[in-house]
């Protein structure tokens, strides 16, 4: 490990130091250099500015979160595992306030740091196995819009409660609220109706109502590059166009 290295490590290590004990406002220059055991001008040459420690204080803080979410086992149901992911990320929010409140900066569609789009590619990954499993009633990037939005408010929102108030049943609805908004029922019925009984079929259509076809879109959408179909690139094209028509129908 070079000098630079040690001395890039020690400074993202004492700016995190100071964010988790005493808050954002107290990772300035002189504290950490002065924990850091550097000149100021060193955090310059190293990081550019202040704004790119936070980007490498944040990238630390995302690599703790990366590393549960990776090694959080999967189940035979895509649901469930989207219902845990979500658990844990609100879970390590709030064991690591300041952390995740740096983190939350960076997390929106147009954040150009590398951690922060891995952690979006997990999310879409647990969204695109409901998708493949059928479940999926709104397109794929739509769903992880909205879990990741409101997983994003329900955690800050919790943050801001006192510890001794907090509404711990907040995240749950939330969670289920938000599940209920983008899957559907995977459940398959008979048709066959017994004597005075509705159709099975018809019982169905009606719990699912008008998304089914956005669910069956979606569910193709996501299976599409596992199709044998010789496809021209015309072809492709259109045909994904109209499956995202249908999803965002």
């Amino acid at each position: 490990m070079t000098d630079r290295t040690q001395t890039r490590e020690r400074i993202v290590a004492a700016a995190d130091e100071l964010l988790t004990a005493r808050g954002r406002d107290a990772v300035t220059t002189r504290a950490v250099s002065a924990a850091a055991g550097v000149q100021p001008p060193a955090i310059y040459r190293l990081f550019g500015d202040m704004s790119g420690l936070l980007e490498a204080v944040a990238t630390e803080a995302f690599g703790r979160y990366l590393a549960l979410k990776e090694a959080q086992p999967r189940t035979g149901d895509p649901v469930d595992d989207l219902r845990a992911g979500w658990d844990l990320h609100v879970r390590f929010g709030l064991e690591n306030p300041a952390r995740y409140r740096l983190m939350g900066e960076f997390l929106g569609p147009g954040s150009d740091l590398p951690a922060a789009r891995a952690s979006r590619d997990i999310l879409r990954g647990l969204v695109d196995r409901v998708a493949e499993a059928g479940r999926l009633s709104v397109a794929v990037e739509q769903a992880v819009e909205m879990v990741l939005a409101t997983g994003l408010g329900v955690t800050l929102t919790l943050l801001d409660q006192p510890a001794e108030r907090r509404n711990t049943a907040l995240s749950e609805r939330t969670r289920e609220a938000v599940i209920a908004a983008v899957t559907s029922d995977a459940a398959v019925t008979s048709d066959v109706a017994g004597p005075g009984d509705e159709p099975a079929g018809a019982r169905e259509g009606a719990h699912r109502g008008d998304r089914e076809p956005a669910r069956r879109a979606v569910a193709l959408r996501a299976v599409l590059d596992e199709s044998s179909a010789a496809f021209t690139p015309g072809e492709r094209l259109l045909l994904e166009e109209l499956l995202d028509r249908l999803a965002h129908a």
